[in-house]
């Protein structure tokens, strides 16, 4: 078992170096966002006494990567089946829950190294995180982030047969998800409607965790996030196998 799910995921982890431009082309937004609104904003947050907003856009634009790049892994699934490689693996005589587990386990590898990535594009920026044992987990925050938005996008790749359908539907997912999750302004002051959205989204727990670990800001609690992304990485890793498990060879 351990050894297909090791070659799905070492097939992804190629697939992802392979592509020299999809490693550069996939800052250019963390960069945009971070000093348009880093340096755009951050007198207007200072003003309003809410410190250097820097040190709170940063943790956010990480979990933006990992987002967009977990989530948009389910092309990858689309792309192999519409040209028929996907055909191959399916013929094979290996459980399709270890097919999922690899490809889901080698799209959050992707995701997490692209956020360690934007974290070391924010220091020369002038992101500041506080240095101390819980930074040291960082990572393992964004592994958990990239693991739900991964099986999240394994799960919808595979109900959708066709590349304009899925990206309809994580258009309207994506933009919604980072913008309600606290990840570019504080939720404390936002009205009650939003904030009780932000509760049922996972990536309000993410970015709120990174802040934890990174700056030493919670607003949920360290526990609390890290529960909760367990908690949801296991259903919809469940869902996203058995959604897989459908798919016709």
């Amino acid at each position: 078992m351990f050894n297909t799910i090791y070659i799905m995921w070492l097939r992804q982890i190629k697939r992802y170096w392979r592509s020299k431009s999809r490693i550069i082309g996939s800052i250019g937004q963390p960069l945009l966002f971070l000093i348009a609104l880093g340096f755009g904003l951050g007198p207007v947050f200072e003003r309003a006494g809410q410190g250097n907003y820097l040190n709170f856009l940063a943790p956010g634009v990480m979990g933006q990567t990992i987002l967009f790049m977990a989530i948009f892994n389910g092309v990858e699934l689309i792309w192999d089946r519409q040209f028929g490689f996907l055909k191959e693996t399916l013929v094979a005589p290996i459980s399709r829950l270890e097919i999922v587990l690899g490809r889901v386990l080698g799209g959050a590898t992707i995701a997490t190294f692209q956020g360690v990535l934007v974290f070391c594009l924010t220091l020369p920026l002038g992101f500041r995180p506080e240095i101390s044992l819980l930074s040291v987990s960082a990572p393992g925050l964004m592994f958990l982030i990239a693991l739900v938005y991964t099986a999240l996008g394994t799960a919808i790749a595979s109900l959708m047969k066709d590349f304009h359908g899925f990206q309809l539907i994580m258009n309207f997912l994506v933009m919604p998800t980072y913008f309600l999750s606290g990840a570019i302004f504080p939720l404390e002051s936002a009205p009650p409607v939003l904030k009780s959205i932000s509760r049922v989204n996972p990536l309000t727990y993410g970015i709120d965790g990174l802040r934890q670990v990174l700056t030493g800001t919670s607003r949920l609690g360290l526990a609390t996030d890290i529960l909760v992304l367990i908690a949801i990485s296991f259903i919809l890793l469940l869902v996203s196998s058995y959604l897989f498990s459908k798919i016709e060879a």
